[in-house]
């Protein structure tokens, strides 16, 4: 484990207080809980944004293969 020292808003302290007592959780550990959440949950945006970054760079490819397709002739 790794020791830092933060500053917190009075208000979120008072409010974490009181939900890791109602959750028989230690402050510690509901602290450790919501910093891991909050770390899966941005790494998924980020995710998120670099896919919808590298579907933009081959969005032009994609239609000019899509409009390939489109002029094959399945007939013959």
């Amino acid at each position: 484990m790794k020791t830092i020292s933060i500053n917190i808003k009075e208000s979120v302290f008072e409010e974490t207080e009181k939900l890791s007592s109602e959750l028989k959780k230690s402050t510690e550990n509901y602290i450790n809980e919501a910093i891991e959440y909050y770390n899966i949950h941005q790494n998924r945006k980020l995710l998120a944004q670099k896919l919808k970054d590298e579907s933009y760079l081959v969005k032009k490819e994609s239609m000019n293969v899509l409009k390939d397709f489109e002029e094959i002739d399945y007939e013959n």
